[in-house]
């Protein structure tokens, strides 16, 4: 018999993962079609569509950790099968997390206006620099995955100590590289936390510089341009706490073998970490046009306020 923290745990992993196949899904299946079809895709598309598959395969690998959570808690906490789901999970996870990183980059190379050479430099090379964090993406991913790797091998030879005797010493020479390989492993994901703040930080202070200016101009607080700085940095903002709340999360789950482990503990960690990559997929179709706009003809089509083929279109 399930207690009832189990229940609502599950409930909302379930939830989350539903809503998150739905909004990544759509992301995946708009763009993909529009590139089918056009035979060229955007840069900021491209990358949309790489996060919204990685999102996918990381909600899956995630809700399936909280079934194995509920209901097989034994093979959750040790066994080759819990280690396969942690090193696509750390791979997926950190590309998931450098993807995001790439996009703030790229929005804020080419949205804000900064006078430095090093900012121009950048700014004029915008494409070639994005491709060449994409490829880093890639090659960063797997040397996570392949961290984790020997950070499992160090553990299997800590675990098979006896903490007793003539080992003793050994035991806590083990302990002591396990504990330092762990905490060095969790820096992978610091990188691109570090460029996606930079990046964030930087757009936020150019977008409020120039309302500022528009402001000082004479410029209408109902001004079209200005409305859309304003929905420029409430969308840049939302990314950015629920960006900190996922790493948050993370360090949660990451750290159980430094803090009290409690099952509740993981539980709530969990939820966060999957909050992200659902919730903040909204974000992204309603801060882009066309999927905007698919999206509410989608759902006006559903609820039949709007037929199959009308001219009807929707303001932003």
């Amino acid at each position: 018999m399930l207690e009832l923290a189990d229940l609502v745990f599950l409930l909302l992993s379930v939830t989350e993962f539903i809503v998150g196949m739905v909004g990544n899904g759509f992301i995946g299946l708009i763009n993909g079609r529009s590139w089918l079809k056009s035979k060229r895709i955007s840069l900021s598309d491209f990358i949309i569509t790489n996060l919204a598959i990685s999102r996918i395969i990381l909600l899956l690998i995630l809700l399936t950790d909280s079934f194995m959570m509920v209901f097989f808690v034994k093979l959750h906490e040790t066994g080759t099968v819990m280690q396969i789901i942690d090193l696509f999970w750390a791979f997926t996870n950190h590309l998931n997390i450098w993807l995001t990183a790439c996009l703030s980059v790229l929005y804020c190379l080419k949205i804000a206006s900064f006078s430095h050479s090093m900012f121009l430099w950048l700014k004029w090379r915008v494409s070639r620099v994005v491709m060449w964090m994409l490829l880093g993406t890639l090659l960063l991913s797997c040397g996570s995955a392949m961290s984790l790797m020997h950070e499992f091998k160090i553990y299997s030879d800590f675990s098979g100590i006896d903490d007793t005797g003539n080992m003793t010493e050994h035991f806590r020479k083990k302990k002591s590289t396990y504990e330092l390989i762990h905490v060095l492993g969790t820096l992978w994901n610091l990188p691109p936390l570090v460029v996606s703040l930079a990046s964030y930080l930087l757009l936020i202070f150019s977008l409020g510089r120039h309302m500022q200016q528009m402001q000082q101009n004479g410029t209408s607080s109902r001004d079209p341009s200005t409305e859309a700085h304003k929905k420029a940095i409430r969308i840049i903002l939302s990314s950015l706490f629920l960006f900190l709340l996922y790493f948050l999360a993370f360090l949660i789950l990451s750290s159980n073998y430094f803090i009290l482990e409690t099952k509740m503990t993981l539980m709530i960690g969990e939820v966060i970490t999957m909050f992200f990559p659902t919730s903040h997929t909204f974000i992204f179709i309603l801060g882009n046009e066309k999927l905007k706009k698919t999206f509410l003809e989608l759902l006006w089509c559903e609820s039949g306020h709007l037929k199959p083929g009308s001219k009807e279109t929707f303001s932003p």
